[in-house]
């Protein structure tokens, strides 16, 4: 059984980004599931001093071995004003000073949501662009726009949208079976 993460990139207790990483990461089959929440590994902003001062946060040590041990990735991102939000942002600047291959050519399915109807588009093609060069394999991305009128506590209730997430699953499901279990 693979191993697989649902992160969504916010600190929001409520959410809709992680709500939509953990309906998707539910839907790949033969997997066992780790919910991350950006909540339990608190960082302090990251900076030169205080990484020379202090060294590396525990938090940040946790959270890369938690990417070592999967074997593929489900990661919402929330936006805020067009990009990652600020826990995302600084998270990924500590992770770099771990290992600059902060995804570990890990198949990732790559989503975003949002209650407008773009989706997050823009922080998805940032991340698309800004992923690879962390080795972040990308092997699917799925836009999610106007997240309250077309999710329900059954899941999607857009059927064009959930069709459209679970041939992204697939996609996802097959680079997961190329993996070796870490």
């Amino acid at each position: 059984m693979k191993k697989i993460i649902a992160l969504g990139a916010s600190s929001s207790r409520k959410s809709i980004n992680k709500t939509l990483a953990i309906h998707a990461a539910s839907k790949v089959a033969d997997t066992f599931m780790t919910v991350i929440d950006l909540n339990d590994y608190e960082l302090p902003l990251y900076s030169v001093d205080s990484e020379e001062e202090f060294g590396i946060p525990e938090g940040a040590n946790k959270f890369n071995d938690i990417i070592e041990s999967a074997d593929g990735l489900v990661i919402s991102l929330a936006e805020h004003n067009g990009t990652y939000t600020a826990v995302f942002k600084n998270l990924i600047d500590w992770l770099t000073r771990i290992d600059m291959k902060v995804w570990k050519g890990k198949p990732v399915l790559l989503m975003a949501t949002s209650p407008g109807n773009r989706g997050g588009a823009t922080v998805l093609a940032a991340a698309k662009s800004y992923f690879p060069f962390m080795e972040g394999n990308i092997i699917a991305d799925f836009s999610f726009p106007s997240f309250y009128e077309n999710f329900s506590n059954a899941g999607i209730t857009n059927t064009e949208l959930a069709s459209k997430l679970d041939e992204k699953i697939v996609l996802f499901e097959q680079a997961l079976a190329e993996v070796e279990t870490v």
